[in-house]
């Protein structure tokens, strides 16, 4: 006690000083961890230097590839992004060609379709090389693997040792065995925590590779813009016609989005996870049987092996077509998927028709589907999860007692001699039952355990049938994307013009020559051919066929030049193909005739009357779609310097009357979902700044400026032309037309008649007939007439002054 009251002031001075410095106590280790972090991952990052990153986004490094600025934690994190050559996506090509439709399939596992297809996404995408970093993943995992079959084989050996030692009452054997298997645990559970991460690190692999092969094969340039023209389906003639006289209608994907994303998640799960159910337990059968079969003998290795066979039989009989039904499920997901992103893009006009009734009936029904195919699913599988239960847990089991008692029933009885069973010494009588016994034990226990594992192997691998058939539902799904962005037809990039007029005429000329416009997949190919002869002189006299009705516009022929100072105007009633043409000029569609040629040149902007605003911030959505590294590329600043505000941001945002939109949404840095925040107008008028910003030769107007006041429109048309922009513009505003030089008319009877005139001349280009040309000319006469009555305003207010001051005299 006195020692006690001694040592007690002091416990008390301690508990004081440790309740005083308690939160430094607790501070302490996660400012000690932080002050890690920074010396391995970087400092943190202050807001300012948050906020250039997020703009930023990557930095363009000088070998073409880009390094990508991830921020996590207020630090910062570099990942170099190489995109996958031109040439290696062109030597894939041959490895994924589009298939039939109605080709036939075979109900054997490895389905030569399911093989190829396999292969292909395996080998030539998510592994493409035995250098890359996913094959030295797959070494370390089967490594790792083995090391896991090799300490199972150890671990059942060393169990059996240590029961005997306690059979026989031998202490210093037992503590000696579980010395040992402490010393197992080690490696045991270390192994079994690296095949998981590494089988997740090569899920992960595995589904960036496939995801940056697609996203480079989908959003590609033109003239390819697969992500366009897929859903045009524009397949070449030569990969619709089969071999075997078929043909290929499904040409266009829906629900990309799905196969992007949950699909390409679940064939990289399912791989990465197939891999390790199939090497593992394959490798576990062959060791672990070679194990039995020493103390098994000839009659208990046949019963293994029939246990096998029948095993089996009785599941592959029992087994549906997963692979099918997982396919289904995938297209209903996405179906679903696709109406929920639906709603969240078109939810304004649904609100505008209080339409939230029946798109709710429209996504419960696409619910209900999905959910009652689930449902099936989960019945389907209640007979065979039952028989796989059945078989493996209990068949396997009893087969096991029996398999354990063929060396303990027979081969023991068979091999005991005589001699040893007459001799009758007490003491050595009892030493060789108990070694008996222990031994019986020992192999027991040992075989046991590994008929445990083996019946577990054996699960694996018979849950792993069903594993490869949903993974080949999911297989053939992105091997048909894949096989179809390869087949989609790229854009005609052929320039029309002769040389001798791009000579003459110096810079850059956008133009069509001969060609019929149609909606892609809706052209006649058994029209006959029609003939024109159109002169320099814009003569018409032309010979025109039967139109067929597929055809919007037909034998189209007109060209504009860079800095001539001609602007061209369309247009028409609605749904004569105005915007036809203009996808067209811009190489989105194809001329419906082969002898139709386009001149597209390398400066040209398409505005649609419907403006995208890009997930970013303000400065994002001017400058769209360049990156912030390609602006500073440019040279240019957001605000003016040196007095000027031509070649800055507010100038430009200035120019389209929307220099407030900084200081009211926050700053050039703001990030909002701008399609909700800006008005029809403001978006309008935002896709114009982004004309004025990149200032390409030519600018195609397709009712862009519908929700834009006149006043507004008319000095944003006068700022364009004041930028060297030569328009085409498609309206239906006589307003608009004394912006332009040209008007091109469709004549939308059906016939794909037009006019193209040249305003304030007398001259008309048309198909038409000679008394629509006349009438075309009588227009400009007529406008040439008011053009000249308007020069003698000043002589007739002159005289209109003079007679008033006559009146004025006689009134006096």
């Amino acid at each position: 006690m006195a020692v006690f009251s001694k040592l007690q002031p002091s416990l008390w001075q301690i508990i004081f000083v440790l309740l005083i410095l308690r939160s430094r106590l607790v501070t302490l280790p996660k400012e000690t961890l932080e002050r890690l972090r920074d010396v391995t991952a970087g400092k943190r990052l202050s807001a300012a230097e948050l906020t250039s990153i997020l703009q930023q986004i990557y930095v363009k490094e000088g070998d073409g590839s880009k390094t990508l600025l991830v921020t996590y934690r207020n630090r910062l994190a570099k990942l170099p992004i190489r995109d996958i050559p031109e040439d290696v996506l062109a030597s894939n090509a041959k490895h994924f060609p589009l298939r039939s439709s109605t080709s036939k399939k075979t109900k054997a596992l490895l389905d030569p379709t399911f093989i190829h297809a396999l292969r292909s996404l395996l080998f030539r995408i998510a592994i493409p090389s035995w250098k890359s970093e996913e094959a030295l993943i797959i070494a370390v995992h089967s490594c790792f693997l083995v090391a896991r079959t090799v300490l199972s084989i150890v671990v059942a050996r060393l169990d059996g040792i240590i029961v005997r030692d306690l059979v026989r009452a031998d202490a210093r054997g037992f503590l000696r065995g579980l010395a040992f298997w402490f010393a197992l645990a080690v490696p045991s559970t270390y192994t079994n925590v690296m095949i998981k991460h590494l089988q997740s690190t090569l899920a992960l692999r595995l589904r960036t590779r496939l995801t940056r092969y697609i996203h480079d094969l989908y959003l590609s340039k033109y003239p390819n813009l697969r992500y366009y023209r897929l859903g045009l389906g524009s397949v070449p003639s030569s990969e619709r016609e089969k071999s075997d006289g078929e043909t290929n209608n499904s040409t266009t994907i829906e629900g990309v989005d799905q196969y992007i994303t949950a699909d390409v998640e679940a064939w990289a799960e399912g791989v990465s996870g197939l891999y390790g159910n199939i090497m593992k337990p394959s490798l576990d059968l062959f060791l672990f049987t070679s194990q039995l079969s020493r103390s098994l003998g000839v009659r208990g290795t046949v019963m293994l092996f029939g246990t096998y066979y029948v095993t089996v039989r009785i599941l592959k009989a029992a087994t549906p077509a997963f692979g099918k039904l997982a396919a289904i499920e995938a297209k209903l997901e996405g179906d679903y998927r696709t109406g929920v992103g639906r709603l969240g893009r078109e939810g304004e006009e649904v609100a505008f028709y209080d339409g939230g009734a029946r798109e709710k009936d429209i996504l419960t029904r696409a619910y209900m589907a999905l959910i009652r195919h689930v449902n099936s699913v989960y019945k389907i599988r209640i007979f065979h999860e039952w028989t796989e239960d059945y078989i493996i847990k209990y068949l396997w089991s009893a087969a096991g007692y029996g398999l354990i008692a063929i060396p303990l029933l027979f081969t023991r009885r068979g091999n005991a001699s005589p001699e040893a069973e007459s001799a009758d010494p007490r003491p050595a009588a009892s030493n060789t039952g108990n070694e008996a016994i222990a031994g019986r034990t020992e192999t027991y226990i040992s075989n046991r355990r590994l008929l445990l594992s083996l019946a577990d192997a054996g699960g694996r691998l018979m849950y792993s049938y069903k594993d490869i058939l949903e993974i080949a539902g999911v297989t053939e799904r992105l091997y048909t994307l894949v096989s179809s962005l390869y087949a989609v037809q790229p854009a005609s990039t052929t320039s029309s013009f002769p040389d001798s007029t791009a000579e003459v005429f110096g810079e850059e000329i956008i133009g069509l020559e001969h060609v019929d416009v149609s909606v892609p997949g809706h052209n006649s190919s058994t029209e006959e051919p029609h003939t024109s002869a159109i002169s320099d002189d814009y003569s018409s006299d032309t010979s025109i066929q039967a139109p067929s009705q597929s055809v919007l516009v037909r034998d189209l022929t007109l060209w504009l030049r860079s800095g001539s100072g001609e602007h061209l105007m369309i247009t028409g009633s609605n749904g004569v193909g105005k915007t036809a043409i203009a996808r067209v000029l811009a190489g989105l569609w194809d001329p419906a005739n082969e002898d139709g040629k386009v001149v597209r040149p390398r400066s040209l902007m398409v505005v649609p009357q419907r403006v995208y605003m890009p997930v970013g911030t303000l400065l994002d959505q001017v400058i769209y779609p360049d990156s912030y590294a390609d602006f500073l590329e440019k040279g240019m600043s957001i605000e003016p310097q040196d007095g000027g505000s031509s070649n800055s941001i507010r100038g430009i945002l200035e120019s389209a009357f929307l220099g407030y939109l900084p200081e009211r949404e926050g700053g050039w840095s703001t990030r909002k979902e701008w399609r909700d925040v800006l008005s029809g107008g403001e978006k309008q008028r935002m896709a114009l700044a982004r004309v004025f910003y990149h200032r390409p030769k030519f600018a195609i107007l397709d009712e862009c400026t519908s929700a834009v006041s006149s006043d507004v429109e008319d000095r944003m048309y006068e700022h364009a032309k004041s930028l060297g922009i030569t328009l085409i513009t498609i309206s239906l505003r006589p307003s608009l037309m004394k912006y332009h030089t040209q008007v091109l008319n469709l004549a939308g009877d059906g016939s794909g008649r037009w006019t193209l005139a040249h305003i304030g001349q007398d001259s008309v280009l048309t198909p038409l007939s000679e008394e629509d040309g006349q009438l075309w000319l009588g227009f400009n006469k007529e406008i040439a007439t008011l053009e000249r009555k308007l020069k003698d305003v000043g002589e007739w207010e002159k005289r209109l002054g003079e007679l008033d001051a006559l009146l004025k005299v006689q009134e006096l």
